[in-house]
């Protein structure tokens, strides 16, 4: 299941990017699409905190799916 919430969480991110620089050639404004990109960039490196593994070599999200019995 997190894997799937992983996932959406990265298509979003992609979603906003691309909406991002539709919006900035639309209408030329720069606020909007900036907050877009960051909101972006900090989605992707929610999803990075989670699956990049830690110095023990073990990913968060590893971690989470062995707590809950998911193996």
């Amino acid at each position: 299941m997190t894997d799937i919430v992983l996932a959406i969480v990265m298509l979003a991110a992609f979603a906003l990017v691309a909406g991002a620089f539709v919006l900035w050639r639309r209408t030329g404004e720069a606020k909007n699409p900036a907050l877009m990109v960051l909101l972006a960039v900090i989605a992707v490196i929610n999803v990075l905190i989670w699956t990049v593994p830690a110095p023990g070599g073990t990913a968060p999200i590893e971690q989470v799916k062995k707590a809950a019995g998911g193996g």
